[in-house]
């Protein structure tokens, strides 16, 4: 069949080009994963489903939210979430990519304008590509630049909404946007701010509430339930009105199985043990410190030092892999990344600071690499 044929094709060609992706088990020390806190394997989390099952919540949902899906976990979630990150709503969705596809296909309308990080994650592009609004890039963490768009846009005579839309952690760069700036952007032009806060969530802010928590009450937020708090799931949080429209128009809403209401109460367990005890959060920050001091020491550049995902650019694909392989062969889970999830000649190390690492680990882990990179020099 030529479709087969034709798929046979692109992918040996990736493999002659370094770029097939294949999937490999779990091997060595976690330095891959986004389990930040070291929750998904944690005596909290076993100890929250014990307690789940006796209370009978069900292991699945058996419809969406709207058909008979909904369950009381679900709903007790998105209040204690609202009250959590200081919002009027939230919503529980199956995942942080559904929930990046229900904002930006719903919300924005045709006359509106999305201005977007140059590095946002893929979901946001695909809800923006299923939406109406028109949608425009600007480089990365720029300010100046964002605001150069909007002016451009509005003498044009753009006059619809506005939502700016960024990370607060970038998961392939490991750095910061500067929310207080974005947040005074949108302030100015009746904005809308939403932050992807999927890598913070649990790490960074107010016990895990992450870094955009308490600068703008009228923008919107979401945090994953599978990076640092261990389970899964997406929580999108804002104004009623947004979750209400959101309920009623987002098609990752209306037509998706709803969550399991197991893995809601998983979430809720995890967001009560935050709000009392911010261990957890500070002990994750600690690793990172540690981190970046050795990494300083082992010659990875201070510009890539912004949190717990440190990425150590190789440029050339093959290099990149065969760097990868021999860490894992020396008990260290490290994955490359290669273009197109990072611009062409910027394939690298994706090191990841999770909670199942200690110390000791993470000062091996850079030490090898270190010698490593002496060794392929």
């Amino acid at each position: 069949m030529k479709a087969l044929s034709r798929l046979h094709s692109m992918l040996e060609l990736l493999g002659t080009r370094h770029r097939r992706r294949v999937l490999v088990p779990r091997r060595g020390l976690d330095f891959a994963s986004n389990d930040y806190l070291g929750l998904a394997q944690s005596d909290l989390l076993r100890d929250a489903a014990q307690k789940a099952l006796q209370r009978d919540v069900p292991l699945g949902s058996g419809g969406s939210r709207l058909l008979r899906g909904n369950h009381p976990e679900h709903e007790a979630l998105e209040q204690e979430a609202a009250a959590f990150f200081d919002s009027e709503a939230a919503l529980f969705l199956g995942g942080g990519f559904q929930a990046n596809q229900a904002i930006f296909s719903t919300l924005p309308a045709a006359e509106d304008l999305i201005l977007y990080d140059a590095l946002v994650h893929a979901s946001a592009h695909e809800g923006m590509r299923m939406g109406r609004a028109q949608a425009r890039a600007f480089a990365h963490n720029n300010v100046r630049a964002a605001r150069l768009a909007i002016e451009e846009w509005v003498a044009a005579g753009g006059s619809g909404q506005i939502w700016i839309a960024v990370e607060s952690i970038y998961s392939m760069e490991g750095d910061i946007a500067p929310l207080a700036e974005l947040s005074d952007l949108a302030r100015v032009y009746d904005a809308i701010l939403v932050v992807d806060e999927a890598h913070a969530t649990g790490v960074f802010g107010p016990n895990g509430k992450g870094l955009a928590h308490g600068l703008n009450a009228g923008q919107l937020t979401l945090h994953t339930c599978g990076k640092g708090l261990g389970v899964s799931g997406g929580l999108i949080c804002g104004p009623k009105v947004v979750i209400d429209t959101l309920i009623n128009r987002a098609r990752p809403v209306i037509f998706a199985t709803a969550p399991s209401p197991f893995n809601a109460a998983l979430v809720r367990a995890v967001l009560q043990h935050l709000q009392t005890d911010p261990s957890l959060s500070l002990t994750a920050q600690s690793r990172i410190r540690h981190a970046h001091a050795v990494a300083r020491q082992a010659a990875v550049p201070n510009e890539a030092l912004n949190s717990q995902i440190i990425p150590v650019i190789l440029g050339d694909d093959a290099k990149t892999m065969e760097m990868a392989a021999t860490l894992q062969s020396k008990g260290f889970d490290i994955r490359g990344i290669r273009p197109p999830t990072v611009p062409r000649g910027t394939s690298r190390l994706r090191v990841s600071i999770t909670g199942n690492v200690s110390m000791d680990d993470i000062s091996a882990l850079f030490e090898t690499l270190a010698h490593q990179q002496v060794e392929a020099a």
